[in-house]
């Protein structure tokens, strides 16, 4: 039965004509002629008149470009061939981000005005700051550099680094040059850091020497040392650029092959310091993002210039009302598409706080009290933060000034309803927008966010972004190439999905040549429409998007996202010759506040599951993949659910072990096996578990 209730509402803006959007809405009513009483008015205009409405925010939004465009998309064309938006226009990413469409191009970005700040861990109270005006004499002598080692247009140029500022100019002058950013964090292991470059073929590999995080510095040499030997056989790759991060003086990187030093590498600018750009046509890519892995390989995500840029004004300028006096920190590693949430806020010439670490270091203060120092008026965060300083009782608004700060945004997991209430009821000023967002990865960008227009209530986002069309289909069909999906009705939950197209659709998977890999991803369960694997439900009443949970086996846990694909690879890779198979699966009960990662293990006859054996299987996780891998339960099992074709089935053991009693599949070969696994909802009373 469809939801009706209305739950209780915690924030609404005391004047929201006055703000950003409500200027948008009243610009496009008189363009229009029509009048839009509600925000969800105005959604429902931008999704049913896509054209018209994406062709108003690009002559709104102060985007630098040249050229004029032929049509603004072709209506007619399927969602699935990816359809081009404003073909003919040329422009450069790293420009929209230096620069302003105004007179003197730094409208909101003045030479002497800080841009950027960076905090390390545990180290607040020495911040580095950088204004606009070093900010792009920096990049620009970076992009020299680049061009004198012979990087052009469509070359890749990857990091595995820190939210630092040297990240954020490897990303500023890639993008310049035209060239292809790809980025890892410090703390994925050398077999995930490979599993992506030797796809995409980088020339250069931009790589801190050490990291910290949770009080640990860690010397990363060993692990500069294997990427590199593992990109023998790509002729593509030049070699490795080693970013000196704690000292003054870089690491010795001579054992390292094709190494050099970061300063090395610079001085092969000559002192040419002069920022130049390479405006590139609209869908260009310039960006290359990660899936989580669930079936195998991470698939290589391309997104393009003109579509995250068009989104970006969009979302950080209407939904989130970003600007020049914005002071915005994004908690996030580079390794997750939130680090482009986070830089790219510059394009509204608002300041950006990179921060670098543990939030929870020296305590789980750390962050409430970087955020009073900076003046932080955006604030990016996951639910598992939130959920950390309500266990502690902690009180932000009672410990530190938050009157600078406007807008939390939370994501990365689903925001439980009493975190909701807490956030108003105890953690911070009632002045602040809870901007709880979900999108993510495919989209660089959201399919549920916040808007100051639209009341906060309990539960979910508030409502849709302008201009991407979403719905709700029935998940009881289980759909194929070319079976139409059926919507059902608000407060019923099903498969969320987008049923047009919009700018921000990435434009391909680096290597899929005939665009199948794309096609599965997205568009083989319902027909023609994008199917993006979450569990939703719209309120028939506020229009909330309410998320509940993942609809396939994508891990979560404290809202690092990663597919089991990643855990499998390990076991079979190490432990071939004890294990026979396993399952890996995500638990989240209802009073869970997090999601737990489970592994069970089918040993090969005559093997004892053991300890010993677990410990061996953790420390391989560990150190192949990451800490945040490593699953907090091991069992033994003693039979694998496969459907009739012998492929393991994940999601029915993740619902029986999250607390729900289901009906099996008929696909199923072994129905009977997953009796086994109705134990393991209530793990904490079982007496052989094996906990992290």
């Amino acid at each position: 039965m469809a939801t009706t209730s209305l739950p209780r509402k915690l924030w609404e803006h005391y004047d929201p004509e006055f703000t950003k959007m409500g200027q948008f809405r009243r610009q496009l009513e008189k363009s229009t002629g029509k009048k839009f009483e509600t925000f969800h008015d105005m959604y429902l205009y931008s999704i049913q008149n896509r054209p018209k409405f994406w062709e108003f925010c690009w002559n709104s939004f102060p985007i630098i470009h040249e050229g004029t465009y032929t049509q603004v998309v072709d209506e007619s064309a399927r969602m699935d061939s990816i359809p081009a938006w404003f073909t003919g226009v040329k422009l450069n990413f790293a420009e929209n981000l230096l620069f302003s469409e105004q007179p003197g191009g730094t409208a909101g970005k003045e030479d002497q005005k800080v841009a950027v700040t960076e905090v390390r861990e545990g180290d607040a109270a020495n911040a580095v700051h950088l204004t606009w005006g070093q900010l792009r004499q920096k990049t620009g002598a970076l992009m020299q550099a680049m061009k004198a080692s012979g990087v052009v247009r469509g070359d890749r140029i990857a990091v595995c680094s820190s939210n630092s500022i040297d990240t954020l100019l490897v990303f500023l002058a890639t993008t310049a040059l035209g060239a292809i950013f790809s980025s890892s964090s410090t703390d994925m292991g050398v077999k995930g850091v490979l599993d992506r470059l030797l796809q995409i073929k980088p020339r250069w590999l931009f790589m801190d020497d050490v990291t910290v995080y949770n009080g640990k510095k860690l010397d990363l040499r060993d692990k500069m040392k294997d990427i590199a030997r593992g990109m023998d056989s790509i002729s593509e790759f030049e070699g490795v650029a080693s970013i000196p991060r704690f000292v003054s003086q870089p690491a010795d990187v001579k054992s390292v092959p094709l190494a050099v030093t970061l300063s090395s590498f610079l001085a092969r600018a000559n002192g040419n310091d002069a920022l130049q750009f390479e405006r590139v046509g609209f869908r260009d890519p310039f960006l290359v993002v990660y899936s989580s892995g669930t079936t195998g390989q991470p698939k290589c995500i391309v997104h393009s210039v003109g579509g995250v840029l068009l989104s970006g004004f969009k979302e950080g300028g209407l939904h989130s009302e970003l600007g020049p006096e914005a002071v915005a920190l994004q908690y996030t590693t580079t390794g997750w598409i939130m680090y482009l949430s986070a830089v790219q806020t510059l394009m509204f010439g608002s300041r950006v706080v990179l921060y670098d670490g543990s939030p929870f270091i020296p305590d789980v203060t750390a962050l409430v009290k970087l955020a009073a120092n900076e003046r932080v008026t955006h604030l990016g965060i996951s639910p598992r933060w939130l959920d950390e300083l309500q266990r502690a009782k902690i009180r932000p608004r009672e410990m530190v000034d938050l009157s600078s700060l406007r807008v939390v945004s939370s994501t990365g997991m689903v925001l439980r309803d009493a975190l909701f209430e807490w956030f108003y009821d105890e953690g911070f000023p009632t002045q602040v927008r809870l901007n709880n967002i979900s999108g993510g990865t495919d989209i660089a960008g959201s399919f549920g966010t916040s808007n100051p227009l639209s009341p906060v209530y309990v539960g979910g986002c508030a409502g849709g972004s302008l201009g991407v069309p979403v719905e709700v289909f029935d998940s009881t069909i289980e759909g194929g190439v070319g079976v139409k999906g059926v919507a059902i009705k608000d407060g019923i939950p099903g498969e969320l999905v987008a049923t047009g197209a919009f700018p921000n659709m990435p434009t391909m998977f680096w290597g899929d040549t005939n665009g199948q890999k794309y096609f599965n991803a997205y568009f083989a369960r319902f027909d023609d429409v994008w199917t993006h694997g979450d569990f939703v439900s719209i309120h028939p009443i506020t229009k909330q998007i309410v998320f509940h949970g993942r609809a396939d086996g994508v891990l979560n846990p404290s809202g690092v996202r990663f597919g089991s694909a990643e855990i499998y690879r390990v076991i079979e890779g190490h432990f071939s010759e004890e294990i026979a198979d396993s399952i890996c699966v995500g638990q989240r009960r209802p009073t869970d506040a997090d999601e737990r990662v489970m592994l069970f293990l089918l040993m090969k006859h005559g093997v004892v599951f053991t300890a010993d054996l677990v410990a061996r299987v953790r420390t391989a996780i560990r150190t192949e993949l990451s800490a945040r891998h490593v699953p907090a339960f091991v069992f033994e099992t003693p039979e694998i659910p496969t459907t009739v074709n012998l492929k393991k089935v994940e999601l029915p053991v993740k619902q029986i072990v999250s607390g729900k009693r289901i009906k099996p599949s008929g696909t199923l070969l072994n129905p009977g096996s997953l009796e086994y696994y109705y134990q393991f909802a209530e793990v904490e009373t079982l007496s052989r578990e094996s906990k992290l």
